[in-house]
């Protein structure tokens, strides 16, 4: 199998569709896809912090069967490990939201041996089994460089958005624990992402075509959708996602994930009249 692990609120749907539906059209997979979705309910914080929901779930399951029925998908709610470990803790209103720090738990949950954790604003441009099968049984995880860290930080910044795990190691070095343990203490720049990489003993840095974040090249494996500079018409910040499709077209003149972007649209526009029926029938 190949496992995938994310996270996140209910507002992510439309990055975990959009991720899945370009791992399903870019690779030749032999194998079925076994999917994590780590998520909670911290709604005292934010109206917007709510959980995944089993209608959501469904909805994706069924999307996945439909291209193999061994494909699976599990929701695995960590809403009283993070009131446990996190509530009130100096991270928890960092620079995106509480959902970052929930992959930390991945040593404390049943998780297999060999796991891609994957942001919900990425595409696959090419095969995922490129990435997947990358060893990693001699390092805690492989990760790419940080378009900007390597820049600004250190030539071996990594990017935490694409992350292939060695959990076992993982284990060994406790690399989770040290992290959370971090989160828990010190009020971190970048939160999770900073935690790892202090926490690391050992990783792999692969090429920048595995979490691509700002060009598309047609080596690209993974194209990362995460905000980035824009020079014209002046200088600013912008956090354009794959599910707008508009932006997408207009300002990445980006066409080539059309028949990834388009299933996505009719299936959003079904998932929609789906929860609005089931509002109904309350």
């Amino acid at each position: 199998m190949i496992n995938i692990l994310f996270s996140g609120n209910e507002k992510v749907i439309d990055g975990v569709i959009t991720t899945l539906l370009s791992i399903l059209k870019r690779s030749s997979l032999k194998e079925p896809l076994n999917v994590y979705l780590l998520t909670m309910d911290v709604s005292h914080l934010k109206d917007t912090y709510k959980p995944i929901s089993d209608e959501q779930v469904k909805f994706v399951e069924k999307m996945l069967k439909e291209y193999n029925p061994q494909h699976q998908i599990t929701k695995i709610d960590v809403t009283n490990l993070y009131m446990q470990e996190f509530s009130s803790c100096p991270n928890e209103q960092c620079y995106c939201s509480p959902y970052t720090l929930l992959r930390l738990f991945a040593d404390l949950l049943n998780l297999p041996d060999k796991i891609l954790y994957l942001d919900i604003d990425i595409l696959f441009n090419r095969d995922i089994r490129l990435l997947y099968e990358i060893d990693v049984s001699k390092v805690e995880y492989a990760a790419a460089n940080d378009h900007y860290g390597k820049y600004l930080i250190n030539p071996f910044y990594i990017n935490a958005g694409v992350l292939l795990f060695n959990m076992k190691m993982c284990k060994e070095t406790n690399i989770f624990k040290k992290a959370r343990e971090l989160i828990k203490t010190k009020k971190l720049i970048f939160a999770d992402q900073s935690a790892l990489i202090r926490s690391t003993t050992k990783k792999k840095l692969i090429s920048q075509k595995f979490n691509d974040q700002k060009f598309l090249h047609k080596h690209t494996v993974v194209r990362h959708f995460s905000k980035r500079l824009f020079y014209l018409p002046f200088p600013h910040l912008d956090n354009i996602k794959q599910w707008e499709v508009s932006k997408v077209h207009k300002v990445f003149k980006y066409y080539v994930f059309d028949d990834i972007l388009y299933e996505y649209i009719y299936l959003r526009k079904k998932l929609d009249n789906l929860l609005k029926g089931d509002l109904k029938d309350e």
